[in-house]
């Protein structure tokens, strides 16, 4: 926000040749300076902290996927489950203070890596406050979150530290600087204008960089483990595992859902801002509810397509798969939810619900063994997603949210051209690569050192047991140690 000008020689001159003149009119303008200032310093205060109670609805996301982990896994492997949650949020924060952030966010620097603020260091600066990178380190531990649930039930958990740390220190925060960063080659508010296809990438809140980047993560993972013992019988016909809790499983779905109202409509990350002239009811904060809305119908119409299709393919009506189906239209419409309107969300959600479905029953024919089906949900959803904004992106919207460059394209479906649509499958190929190449190899080398996956016998027992010193459930009180010790749970 910019200060008011007050300029005591044209004002002393409005006030008369009186011999105060003068000093009176300063005194006016310094009043009028103040109270300017005061204005600029309550607009910085209302804008950080929107975001950093956006940043707090984020961080709520890690209850909602712990509680959706733990709900979709067998009950022998809760403890396991619910640390590598915590333990996402713990490692991340470290190793994106130390270089995460400066690697996404460290400008000036090149299109593919930042390379300031290690460390925090020169903080807060004109770009950026100390709330912008809470906010930022809340998406990139989401992104790590997706992918343990890719490969649970089955993983050492020295894997999970390495992968974790891996993946938000370095590959999520690369991927970041290039559509987030105002340097990155494909990011659409490039200082300098040279936007790829002259349009850049529109990934608002990232059905790319966040929830491809976890799905494809939690696919090399799963692939280079294998399905879980038992997942698959000797005719390779898929047996059934249910996660032991429906009851957590719908808890962690409504706190994403609620935690996604600081994902999408926070990451506008600026709230007191106008659209044309002051004064008027239409501004920022009538996108960013726009932005909820979007959000909300997105996932609401996955959700209802998903308890009818299942319902016609498997003959029943089935919480999980609903819960799934809803996160699902979620992730897909996170790309484009602040540039689409509210009728395009609904077919948002309607398609990401089948893409969900078909991409199950791809895993089921390829022997793939996802027990969240974090990879298909995300990496499917989301890339659907990130075709989505190319094709209905609208005009009005898109100059609105990403100003000064006139002309820009927008969605195909909605008469801007292929552009947009071409620098979004561009989008889709660099982060698919990327990650394959970084994170697929690092799968690679922690199953050739044999750190990636447990033994047959830990996988039977159940990782509480074998790892973290007990059950999660006390079934009977007067079950003794020993006798906790041999207790043997499907």
């Amino acid at each position: 926000m910019d200060a008011l000008a007050c300029s005591a020689s044209n004002l002393s001159r409005l006030l008369g040749g009186a011999a105060n003149a003068t000093a009176a009119a300063e005194y006016i303008c310094g009043r009028f300076e103040a109270v300017s200032n005061k204005f600029v310093d309550t607009g910085y205060a209302i804008d950080n902290t929107y975001l950093l109670f956006s940043a707090y609805l984020v961080f709520v996301m890690q209850l909602g996927f712990a509680m959706l982990c733990a709900g979709s896994v067998r009950a022998k492997n809760t403890m396991n489950i619910m640390l590598t949650n915590v333990l996402d949020a713990a490692t991340g924060g470290l190793f994106y203070y130390l270089f995460g952030f400066a690697f996404a966010f460290g400008n000036p620097s090149n299109g593919f890596i930042g390379k300031h603020f290690f460390g925090l260091e020169a903080f807060p600066s004109p770009s950026f406050d100390y709330g912008y990178f809470l906010y930022q380190w809340a998406f990139a531990i989401a992104a790590a979150g997706i992918t343990s649930g890719s490969i649970a039930e089955r993983t050492q958990f020295v894997a999970y530290l390495i992968y974790s740390s891996f993946l938000t220190g370095l590959v999520y925060p690369i991927v970041s600087h290039w559509f987030w960063s105002s340097d990155g080659w494909a990011s659409p508010t490039r200082t300098d204008n040279n936007l790829l296809f002259g349009s850049g990438v529109i990934d608002f809140a990232g059905s790319g960089v966040v929830h491809m980047v976890g799905g494809i993560a939690g696919l090399w993972g799963a692939l280079i483990e294998g399905p879980r013992i038992g997942k698959f019988d000797h005719n390779d016909r898929p047996a059934t595992m249910r996660g032991h809790s429906g009851t957590l499983v719908v808890l962690g779905t409504f706190l994403l859902w609620f935690g996604w109202y600081g994902f999408n409509p926070g990451s506008f990350v600026y709230i007191l801002k106008t659209y044309g002239e002051s004064g008027s009811y239409y501004g920022q904060w009538s996108a960013i509810g726009r932005t909820a809305i979007t959000t909300t119908l997105a996932g609401c119409s996955a959700a209802l397509t998903t308890l009818f299709g299942k319902r016609l393919i498997a003959g029943h009506w089935n919480v999980t798969d609903v819960c799934n189906g809803l996160l699902g239209g979620f992730a897909a419409i996170t790309g484009g939810c602040s540039v689409v309107d509210p009728w395009a969300a609904i077919i948002c959600g309607f398609v990401a619900a089948w893409i969900l479905i078909g991409c199950n029953k791809l895993a089921e024919k390829f022997k793939y063994d996802d027990p969240l089906e974090a990879a298909q949900l995300h990496g499917g959803c989301g890339a659907w997603g990130v075709i989505f904004t190319g094709l209905f992106a609208k005009e009005s919207y898109v100059n609105e949210v990403y100003p000064g460059k006139p002309g820009r394209p927008y969605g195909l479906f909605m008469g801007g051209g292929g552009k947009l649509l071409a620098a979004h499958i561009v989008q889709i190929l660099v982060i698919t690569g990327w990650v394959s190449v970084t994170m697929g190899t690092l799968f690679w080398l922690l199953n050739k050192l044999k750190l990636l996956r447990i033994s047959t016998d830990e996988e039977m027992a159940g990782m509480d047991l074998t790892s973290h010193g007990g059950l999660a459930y006390a079934y009977h009180d007067d079950l003794d140690s020993t006798q906790k010790g041999g207790f043997m749970m499907a």
